[in-house]
């Protein structure tokens, strides 16, 4: 989409810089310019200012060291690089995981999506809705939300809009709170399969090292129905919260809302059907308990991990970055025998070219992960609806997941929560919405950890059956072989994971992890098109009450931390020609509230 200019004399243009919005590290930056007269960006940019090299160093490495090294790409979801890592060198080795084994890293996983949705959801994105925020930013909503019932107050307890958004003040209110200790209480489930949060030490290829006690199953359990009030709960509160807003403020599905452009790379390997092979893709990608796929204006483009990967095209354009297409390529063509494009992550070199920031020519360390749509020729900056929305997009339209607890219906998914402490059997369904926007992608979180606790009680019911049948299995011997090469396809906590590697001499060749950031944060293509975040903020309304002098950019923040980009640590802002207007430090709103 081209960056379009209006007449001066119809705008009152002023610049506004965010910068840095982080998660641990401070390397996002949104650039603005605001027209405050007709309310709403006019342009926006979206930067990263750091290079990190991954790629470059994990050549000449040994390739059963990948996923202990590339866990430390992230110390947030390090554990699912750690899995998508072991998924590829599983293909590139030709070794199946034991299902035991199996079953142990799909606990892990639920329990890894459980702990950090409900950390970010509820201690950092409800900051922005939170009574206190709504108070500095739109108090006329606030005053409404005092006089409006909550329709769930049954379910959670709170009788007035207002009075679940005082809940989520930071440090002070109940379910703020509550949500820390719901957010301990996952991590100790996480542990318990995988080891160490959030760099696992009982993951490898092959399999597992953890010991398969039935202790090890119970207590995951007992915790996990220790906290499914709260889930049910906190599905309640966001439907409660998200619906008056779209009530209070006609027009807010405008914020932070683009084109359907969803990609899922799939969750949750089925070990009964996956054998890691390349030409068995297709089949066990379709089993998995999340289904991989892209969607295209509300249409199943494909749920074949094959055409996902060969789609794979990394572009440049606004990034530091020289271009690779005279190298020569790592890999021609995959197993099956298509042809492998230059720029798909197999092949891709990177070659880092630092210079200064230019908004017309190169801007952002992140390059730009585009994917063919072959009907149309197109290049797409998919996007990965922060997770939890194209996860259940995805899954709802295909139809393919039916289990006990988790069904898809191809219009929505249905979630089946059992008794609880206090709340009785639940069945919960989340329904494929008319937006792709930032309440939308919001809301799917709460419903996506509901999904991860129903499904861990599959998992459960499937790993203590084998071992009351002494099937305890949970790895499996395997031989690095001179070369190979291997591909995995995993969902980060905030959306689609691929780790592409190829061994030459028993040694890494090229390797390339591509996590949901690069994706959502990529700056404008070659072509011109810019990426979700930077799509989804220009041309946006703005809806907060505060005008340039006091403008706290609520409606954007929430429309970037819709897509779970980073731990939002600090964020500052800027007006115009370097002056700052304010500076908020961890968390964004509250260290001073109170």
């Amino acid at each position: 989409m081209a960056m379009t200019e209006r007449p001066a004399d119809g705008e009152q243009l002023v610049e506004m810089t965010w910068d840095p919005i982080t998660r641990i590290i401070g390397n996002l930056g949104i650039y603005t310019k605001i027209d405050f007269k007709n309310r709403r960006v006019a342009q926006c940019h979206a930067t990263s200012s750091l290079f990190r090299g991954y790629s470059v160093f994990m050549k000449g490495k040994d390739p059963r060291d990948a996923g202990f090294i590339t866990s430390r790409i992230c110390g947030i979801c390090g554990d699912n690089h750690t899995t998508c890592s072991v998924y590829a060198q599983n293909m590139a080795y030709g070794v199946k995981t034991p299902p035991l084994g199996e079953h142990i890293l799909n606990l892990g996983e639920a329990a890894e999506y459980m702990f950090d949705h409900t950390l970010f959801q509820d201690n950092l994105v409800f900051i922005d809705f939170c009574e206190a925020m709504v108070k500095k930013t739109n108090p006329s909503v606030l005053k409404r939300a005092k006089q409006t019932e909550a329709p769930n107050a049954e379910i959670h307890g709170y009788r007035t809009i207002a009075d679940i958004m005082e809940a989520y003040n930071p440090y002070e209110g109940a379910v703020y709170k509550q949500a820390l200790q719901v957010s301990r209480t996952t991590r100790e489930m996480f542990c318990k399969m995988e080891g160490r949060h959030v760099h696992p030490s009982t993951v490898y290829p092959g399999g597992v090292g953890t010991m398969p006690e039935p202790t090890t199953f119970t207590d995951y359990l007992t915790r996990l129905v220790s906290i499914l009030d709260f889930v049910k709960q906190a599905v309640a509160m966001n439907d409660d919260v998200f619906d008056f807003f779209y009530e209070a403020l006609p027009g807010y599905e405008e914020v932070g809302r683009r084109r359907v452009l969803l990609g899922c790379w799939g969750a949750w390997q089925n070990p009964d059907v996956v054998d890691y092979r390349y030409e068995h893709m297709t089949d066990w990608g379709r089993a998995m308990h999340v289904t991989p796929g892209v969607v295209v204006d509300g249409e199943l483009v494909t749920t074949d991990l094959v055409d996902i990967n060969l789609g794979i095209r990394i572009l440049l354009g606004s990034s530091y970055y020289e271009d690779w297409v005279n190298e020569e390529p790592f890999v021609t063509h995959d197993p099956l025998g298509n042809p492998v494009d230059i720029r798909h992550p197999w092949n891709q070199t990177t070659i880092p070219l630092p210079q200064k920031r230019d908004f017309d020519d190169k801007y952002s360390w992140v390059m730009s992960p585009r994917w063919l749509d072959r009907r149309s020729g197109e290049l797409l900056a998919l996007d990965t609806g922060g997770g939890p929305f194209a996860r259940l997009y995805v899954t709802a339209l295909a139809g393919l997941v039916d289990t006990p607890y988790v069904k898809a219906t191809g219009s929505s998914v249905r979630i089946t929560l059992p008794k609880s402490e206090k709340l009785p059997e639940t069945t919960l369904e989340w329904k494929i919405p008319q937006w792709s926007n930032a309440i939308e992608r919001d809301r799917a979180r709460a419903y996506f950890i509901a999904y991860s606790a129903a499904m861990s009680l599959f998992f459960l019911e499937r790993a203590m059956g084998l071992v009351r049948a002494g099937d305890t299995k949970v790895f499996e011997d395997f031989t690095v072989p001179e070369e190979g090469i291997g591909c995995g396809f995993h969902e980060a906590v905030r959306g689609v994971l691929s780790h592409h590697l190829v061994i030459k001499d028993k040694k890494i060749a090229n390797y390339h992890p591509y996590p949901p950031t690069p994706w959502n944060a990529s700056p404008r293509d070659v072509n011109g098109v810019p990426g979700p975040y930077e799509d989804a903020v220009q041309d946006m309304p703005i809806f907060e009450e505060n005008g340039p002098e006091d403008f706290v950019g609520v409606d954007i923040m929430r429309a970037v931390r819709s897509f779970d980009p980073c731990l939002p640590c600090g964020v500052h802002m800027y007006l115009g020609g370097g002056n700052v207007l304010k500076k908020l430090h961890s968390p964004t709103f509250g260290a001073a509230h109170g």
